[in-house]
């Protein structure tokens, strides 16, 4: 069969087709779409309002205690916008689509889909759930324990569930339950790169660009201690120190105990919090999520803090290098493709969108040089929406 001259159309849905396939985390996420963008184009800083579920309290007796109804929400700033840009020739433009494709596409392609993934897995640093087998080998137990973290937090139960592991982890997590995967029609039938197989209820995916995550100088027994009672919010005041906490950081507070998030009874467990800005040495306060709420209906703990309790790090201790491996549903994060506006004037501009991500190309030709330069962009914000159904899995042995 003959060469034919590629169309604008084949090109771009190739190549979107090749970035779809090749978003192990992205793909497994909430992504959403909002196609208001494409009226003009997407600008650096429009965002999107995502609704969280609302909450409420139980009326114990006859008595009406009628309760207002909050909406609460989270803004996700559609602000990062990612491209890769060729050149080609003529002669490039009449070889088949699947040589286009390996040759120019698929490349391109693979560093862009690297860039989106990695930024995208920035969030694990929102993530206050942490599973603690510090000096323990990775193994369907750990995973387990990450899925007992979700459940607490009432994940929903269904097929939505996913794992993404270190290339370590993976290693001794398929030496350890090798017996249970099997050639499967489903297994056969796996499209995305890096899909390892479902078991213990999530997807299980091998992600090479997961970071480590390294914590900041403070001891896992800190040294630390709250200073003052019946603390709430976002910010902890703490008795001054000469070590430093980092963003991602996990810590628990002396008698402050995480609750069932319906009946709002206190557990055995304390509530773990990750720490949202750098401290800095002789820290005399700490950020963290969640914010600590003791009553009402977004109650998470039992109590506030006690004064002069002491201030634990979990999973980690000074400067240490841990694998932040990931168990989530897919609610737990978010992430929005946008159109970006089409220019006029050029050899052709082509956009298309498939499962929410939006990419766009555009060439132009340089009759210098009888090359076609092309850019290859896409516009995306992330966040995570509802931390609390993911869990972070530290198992280091």
């Amino acid at each position: 069969m003959s060469n034919t001259i590629l169309t604008p159309t084949a090109v771009t849905r190739e190549a979107l087709r090749i970035l779809h396939q090749k978003l192990r985390f992205v793909g497994s996420i909430n992504r959403q779409y909002d196609d208001s963008y494409a009226k003009s184009g997407a600008k650096i800083g429009d965002s999107l309002k995502i609704r969280l579920p609302n909450q409420y309290t139980v009326r114990t007796g006859a008595t009406l205690s009628a309760q207002d109804t909050t909406e609460t929400s989270v803004t996700l700033q559609v602000a990062t916008q990612k491209g890769v840009d060729v050149n080609f020739t003529s002669a490039d433009l009449t070889l088949s689509l699947d040589d286009f494709s390996d040759r120019i596409l698929k490349p391109a392609m693979a560093v862009l889909a690297a860039s989106v993934e990695s930024d995208a897995l920035a969030m694990y640093k929102n993530v206050y759930n942490l599973s603690d087998e510090d000096g323990t080998a990775f193994t369907l137990k750990s995973m387990l324990y990450g899925r007992q973290k979700l459940i607490d937090n009432l994940a929903p139960i269904d097929d939505q569930w996913a794992a993404q592991m270190s290339t370590t982890s993976a290693v001794k997590f398929m030496d350890g339950v090798k017996a249970l995967f099997q050639d499967s029609q489903a297994i056969k039938e796996q499209y995305r790169e890096g899909k390892m197989g479902r078991t213990a209820g999530f997807d299980i995916y091998e992600n090479t660009l997961l970071a480590a995550h390294t914590t900041g100088t403070a001891a896992k027994t800190t040294g630390y201690t709250v200073n003052g009672a019946n603390q709430t919010g976002a910010s902890i005041t703490i008795q001054t120190g000469t070590t430093t906490f980092l963003v991602g950081d996990v810590v628990t507070f002396a008698g402050c105990y995480r609750v069932h998030p319906e009946t709002k009874v206190a557990t055995a467990d304390l509530q773990q919090f990750v720490v949202t800005a750098n401290s800095g040495a002789n820290a005399t306060t700490l950020s963290i999520s969640p914010s600590i709420v003791t009553s009402g209906a977004t109650q998470n703990v039992s109590a506030s803090p006690t004064d002069t309790g002491a201030v634990v790090k979990v999973a980690a201790g000074a400067s240490e290098v841990i694998r932040p491996d990931l168990v989530y549903h897919k609610d737990a994060f978010a992430i929005a493709f946008a159109d970006l506006v089409m220019p006029q004037g050029v050899d052709f501009a082509r956009r298309e969108v498939q499962d929410g991500i939006s990419l766009r190309v555009v060439r132009q030709y340089d009759i210098n040089n009888d090359k076609f330069p092309c850019r290859i962009d896409v516009m995306y914000g992330y966040k995570a929406i509802r931390p609390q159904l993911a869990c972070r899995i530290h198992a280091d042995g």
